[in-house]
């Protein structure tokens, strides 16, 4: 099944430069690089060159010696690769985290001019001390993530017409038509538990039986959980121990992830490790603290204070012990103190390009997500139930800082409304902030 993801358009703009780097796309496992670098090819290359070198290791060999790009050509054609020809081949170094001299070598073979490149790479971050020299100037690097939640909606046959008019629903704040916004809330709540990973969307679009799907949602888990035992060397104990508490860290009401809640002796000095692996694996979302509301907001966090998200939320549900599936397809979205609609948003953001934090200090006045917009900040808050127009901490930030906040939005269940200072948004509205 072919799935319509929006980075597409950015690779036919890279195309189209006539000095243009190699594009690295990284991200976590099962998000869909490989799938969409074989389309792309498809589309706009007579030729496509695929190494892939976890499945033919032996292809690293061709980056042994001189690097030139004449040499290494030489040596991929030998082994059965090719056709190489002069502007119409596109080549593609998959899992370019095993072969550190491949990246290195990119610098000559971009600067040689003859062919395109596109690198993809998860878990990046295990090989960056074996990398002799990164290709500075030489490689632009994109993140991909799974599919947001309007490439849900194109995927279930909703058109980009009415994409668009959601959008602008969103852009002028008008109420969402009444029946739209009701069919909208539906797939919203399929989208919560079914998730982006392509694979799983895929099975999910050609037999909605929710039993092949959460099965799906379980091997790449487990494939985590491998990954993890494998490349996470001497943090692999810690690191699993970590993964594995995201859900039960998220179900608290305050949705701190308490390190010690894992060992009695955890610190951050002993989880840093495991927490920034888990994080360049593109597996877990951070959002850290900040203690003031002033920009920049990294000037004033708490690194030792952070909340940490799912990249899916279809995986997340899957990871709950309780069967949870059922509850949010009946429209029950508080479930887990709302920890799914929460790491639905801040998984939108992170799609979106957003920098993530969240406002506490001295457990006063939690905000659940601060963003900069510009040169002001603007604050957003999930409501998962019918109190959504609750929110004292939200009030009080208004009263004490109204002229550094620019927008105040509150995500809820409901349609979009405008009062004096609060903008509330359903929240499937998070796919366009």
């Amino acid at each position: 099944m072919n799935i319509k993801r929006k980075i597409i358009s950015y690779l036919e703009q890279w195309k189209k430069k006539q000095q243009k780097e190699a594009l690295l796309i990284c991200g976590a496992r099962q998000v869909g690089k490989t799938t969409i670098v074989r389309e792309f090819a498809r589309q706009q290359y007579k030729h496509f060159v695929e190494i892939n070198f976890e499945q033919t290791p032996e292809a690293k060999h061709a980056f042994d010696g001189n690097r030139d790009a004449n040499s290494i050509i030489s040596r991929l054609s030998i082994m059965g690769y090719g056709p190489f020809v002069e502007k119409q081949t596109l080549v593609f170094f998959d899992e370019v985290q095993s072969c550190p001299n491949a990246r290195t070598a990119i610098k000559f073979l971009v600067e040689d001019g003859r062919f395109d490149y596109i690198e993809s790479g998860s878990l990046l971050g295990i090989n960056y001390a074996e990398v002799s020299s990164y290709p500075v100037g030489f490689e632009r690097q994109i993140r991909m993530y799974p599919l947001d939640f309007e490439e849900w909606l194109w995927a279930n046959g909703v058109s980009e017409q009415v994409t668009e008019q959601i959008r602008n629903n969103y852009n002028n704040l008008v109420p969402v038509d009444d029946f739209l916004h009701e069919q909208l809330m539906k797939h919203y709540r399929t989208f919560l538990i079914v998730g982006g990973m392509p694979k799983v969307v895929a099975t999910y679009l050609e037999n909605p039986d929710f039993a092949e799907t959460t099965n799906q949602q379980k091997i790449i888990i487990d494939s985590y959980r491998l990954d993890i035992a494998k490349y996470a060397a001497a943090q692999k104990t810690r690191a699993k121990r970590f993964f594995d508490a995201i859900p039960s860290q998220l179900a608290k009401e305050k949705k701190r992830f308490v390190l010690s809640d894992l060992e009695k002796t955890a610190s951050m000095q002993k989880y840093e490790d495991a927490a920034q692996w888990l994080s360049d694996a593109g597996v877990a979302i951070f959002c850290y603290n900040t203690h003031s509301l002033e920009l920049p907001f990294e000037q004033y966090e708490n690194r030792n204070l952070f909340k940490v998200y799912l990249l899916d939320t279809g995986l997340l549900c899957n990871m709950w012990a309780d069967n949870v599936q059922w509850q949010v397809l009946q429209g029950d979205l508080s479930i887990n103190e709302g920890a799914l609609t929460e790491n639905y948003v801040a998984a939108e953001l992170v799609k979106h390009g957003h920098q993530l934090h969240y406002y506490d200090h001295k457990s006063r006045n939690e905000l659940d997500f601060l963003l900069q917009e510009g040169k002001r900040m603007s604050i957003l808050e999930v409501k998962s139930g019918k109190d959504y127009k609750r929110h004292s901490s939200l009030t009080n930030a208004l009263m004490d800082n109204s002229n550094k906040i620019g927008r105040c939005l509150v995500l809820n269940k409901y349609n979009v409304e405008q009062t004096e200072n609060v903008t509330y948004l359903p929240l499937y509205m998070a796919a366009f902030v």
